[in-house]
C-alpha cells in the first residue's frame, strides 16, 4: 500500500508539474541582496507594452532561482547602465527545494499551499529607492504565474510616481497577466505588461528586445 501510495503522490507531482512549465529552468541562484552599477553606456528605454516608460534613472530588481532570470536582469542592467537589485528569501532555496518533480520538495509544498507563499525576503529595500522613476523587476514563471518570492518586495514598497516594467523567464508559459497580478498586490505604480524571455535568454535576446523598445515596438 505504501508503495502504491507514493507512486500515486509522483504522477500526481508530474501532472501539477506541467504547469510550472519547467521551474528548473525559469530563474538564478542563490546569494546575497546586491545592488551594483554596469559599466555600459546606453540609457534607458520602454516596455514591450504600448506605452513608454517614464524618463529618468532606472533599477533592475530581480528574484532568481536557477540563473535565467539573474542572466536576463544582467544583461538588461548592462544595455541600460543601471544599477541592480537581487530579491532573496531569508531562507534561499535549494536545489532540492526546486525539484518539481519532488512531491514533497518546497516548490511543490508551497504551490499546493498557498499560506506557505508568503515568503519573505532578506532585504526588501533598495538603495535610493527615491531616486528611480523606471523600476525593471524580473522574475521566473511558476505554475503560470509569477514566482511568489518577489510578492514581499511588491507589497513592501511604494510604487508611486514609478513605472515598472515586467520580465519573465519561463520555459514556455508567457508573461500574461503578471503585470496585473503584481499591480493589485502594490496597488501603486503605473504597470506595463513587460516581456517574457526563453529559460536559455542570451544578451542578445536582451539586447534585442531593449533595442525595439526604445523603438517603440510593442507585444
Amino acid at each position: 500500500m505504501r508503495s502504491a501510495s507514493v507512486l500515486i503522490k509522483k504522477v500526481l507531482a508530474c501532472v501539477v508539474g506541467l504547469g510550472m512549465m519547467g521551474l528548473a529552468a525559469c530563474g538564478g541562484g542563490a546569494g546575497g541582496s546586491s545592488t551594483s552599477n554596469s559599466s555600459s553606456s546606453a540609457k534607458g528605454g520602454s516596455s514591450s507594452s504600448s506605452s513608454s516608460a517614464s524618463n529618468g534613472k532606472a533599477v533592475v530588481v530581480y528574484f532568481s532561482a536557477s540563473g535565467n532570470t539573474k542572466r536576463a536582469a544582467e544583461a538588461i542592467a548592462k544595455g541600460l547602465n543601471t544599477p541592480t537589485f537581487e530579491l532573496i528569501p531569508q531562507q534561499p532555496y535549494t536545489d532540492d527545494d526546486l525539484d518539481w518533480t519532488d512531491p514533497d520538495s518546497r516548490v511543490i509544498r508551497e504551490h499546493e499551499n498557498e499560506s506557505l507563499q508568503d515568503v519573505k525576503l532578506a532585504d526588501t529595500k533598495v538603495p535610493d529607492w527615491d531616486t528611480y522613476n523606471t523600476v525593471y523587476l524580473g522574475f521566473p514563471i511558476w505554475w503560470m504565474a509569477p514566482a511568489w518570492p518577489v510578492n514581499d518586495f511588491v507589497k513592501s514598497n511604494d510604487f508611486t510616481g514609478k513605472t515598472i516594467i515586467p520580465f519573465c523567464t519561463s520555459t514556455s508559459s508567457g508573461i500574461d497577466d503578471s503585470a496585473s497580478t503584481l499591480q493589485k498586490m502594490s496597488g501603486t505604480g503605473t504597470w506595463l505588461t513587460g516581456h517574457r524571455f526563453s529559460g536559455s535568454v542570451s544578451e542578445k535576446d536582451v539586447t534585442d528586445w531593449l533595442s525595439q523598445t526604445r523603438n517603440g515596438a510593442a507585444e
